[in-house]
């Protein structure tokens, strides 16, 4: 259903409003318009074989854009030319999604492109996303759009079937969340602590059935990245979508890039007015003071079992979580900083931006990781991964002990040859702690980046102002 024409109406009901072709009923869901559709090589064949199946052509190519990034290795290629693929699986979903490309003209961020990226760091670079848009993608983590003030999320591989075929979903209206975070963010807190704080206040699946808009001074003061990092995680709290309202920081963000339309004034204009109106209503309201934030790890198996660095592990209220102590190998009331760790990851599409890498580097800067720990960093892009290289991050990152890679998805998805061993502790600046997400019996603490390049050099979990603090005094 469609607001109301004199209600005040949210962000998001503005988007829903003006990119749904058929109301919903009681009978059926609403259809709504698609202004972009991002593949990857994960979710993409079965589509696509779909679509063959049925005789059909990709209804709107141009909407379209596709890069590899799940399964693809961040090491580089041997001296022949041959990628060190994971197994023969993984090949064969990058060599469909490029076949499946050229058949049907899409677009396509190839080996050799200087595009190719993971999907939710390479399309914002790109300028792709523009406030305003339904965005969609077979990744639940297409929330990072919303940054943009965006309609943006996940959808399953019938699903990525049907945008191909149609440029249309068939969704049911969510409810509304606002996510009000006022105050400011104290030095060395990031936009990931702040995440994991809020997280921690919504509960695991606390925002299912909800987009999430966040609001407030602290959000407005957040970067274009951080705001990224901060709407990416919201699928994490069991939310639709996170959505931030654009500001100057979106347009500038998206002036000069790529993608960006001729008309950039015009279509700037267009895009400020995409911001909930004075008196629009929600159906749920929280409130978190930034100021109040400290750096976050998790120390469970969900992204919402988080706590202060340095704060005792609270006492498990059910078997359920007694069951995620025991497998992390934490003790209830005891400090989760003791554990030694075995391996560091920067990077995903939460924490593999420029920003983040700057981050890390800040901590590592002269300093070396500790014997025995493991530390990858993988850039989000290419364009990340240049820039960095550019700024002379990589050699930080090599001169300190760690392994620059190739982009991908890497560790945070252990489907690309990037794997915690069974029973290794990983600190990780990707968005799920699951058992099993980063390998099989792997342990995983989510965390920000400066945390995690902390976390290398102390080798254990480590309140990364320690160093922060230690470089600012010298």
């Amino acid at each position: 259903m469609s607001s109301p024409p004199d209600k005040p109406r949210t962000l998001f009901e503005k988007i829903w409003d003006a990119r749904c072709v058929q109301p919903e009923t009681a009978d059926t869901p609403a259809v709504l318009y698609v202004d972009l559709h991002l593949v990857h090589e994960v979710t993409s064949p079965q589509a696509f074989a779909e679509l063959a199946a049925l005789g059909r052509k990709v209804r709107r190519p141009d909407r379209t854009y596709a890069t590899l990034d799940h399964s693809t290795p961040t090491l580089a290629p041997a001296a022949d030319g041959k990628r060190p693929f994971a197994n023969a699986a993984a090949a064969a979903q990058v060599d469909t999604l490029r076949a499946n490309c050229a058949a049907h003209g899409v677009t396509l961020a190839d080996w050799d492109s200087a595009d190719r990226g993971v999907v939710h760091v390479m399309a914002p670079e790109l300028g792709l996303t523009h406030p305003g848009m339904v965005v969609v993608c077979g990744d639940s983590h297409t929330a990072t759009h919303g940054a943009f003030g965006a309609l943006a999320f996940g959808i399953g591989t019938s699903e990525v079937a049907h945008v191909l075929a149609t440029q249309c979903l068939l969704q049911r209206k969510p409810k509304q969340m606002r996510v009000n975070v006022t105050g400011q963010l104290q030095p060395g807190v990031s936009a990931k602590d702040l995440t994991l704080a809020i997280i921690n206040r919504i509960g695991f699946g606390g925002g299912s059935g909800y987009v999430i808009e966040y609001a407030g001074e602290a959000i407005r003061a957040l970067s274009m990245e951080g705001r990224m990092t901060l709407c990416n995680m919201s699928i994490e709290a069991g939310a639709r979508a996170g959505m931030v309202a654009p500001d100057d920081k979106t347009i500038a963000f998206l002036r000069g890039k790529p993608h960006a339309p001729q008309a950039f004034e015009a279509a700037a204009a267009r895009w400020l007015a995409f911001a909930s109106d004075d008196g629009a209503t929600y159906d749920v309201e929280i409130s978190v003071d930034a100021s109040a934030v400290a750096p976050m790890a998790t120390f469970g198996t969900t992204p919402d079992a988080s706590i202060p660095i340095g704060a005792p592990a609270p006492y498990p209220r059910d078997a359920t979580e007694q069951q995620a102590l025991d497998y992390m190998r934490f003790k209830a009331g005891a400090p989760t900083t003791a554990a030694n760790v075995d391996v560091v990851f920067v990077g995903s599409c939460t924490n593999g931006r420029l920003s983040d890498l700057r981050d890390a580097a800040a901590v590592l800067r002269g300093r070396r990781v500790k014997d025995g720990v493991r530390m990858l960093v993988v850039p989000g892009s290419e364009a990340v991964k240049r820039q960095a290289e550019a700024e002379g991050l990589d050699q930080v990152f090599l001169n300190a002990g760690a392994e620059w890679r190739q982009p991908g998805c890497s560790m945070c998805i252990a489907m690309n040859g990037d794997v915690v061993a069974p029973g290794q502790l990983a600190v990780s600046t990707s968005n799920r702690n699951f058992e099993g997400r980063q390998g099989k019996g792997a342990r995983t603490i989510l965390a920000s980046p400066a945390t995690a390049a902390a976390s290398a050099v102390a080798g254990a979990l480590t309140d990364p102002r320690v160093f922060i603090l230690e470089a600012a005094n010298a």
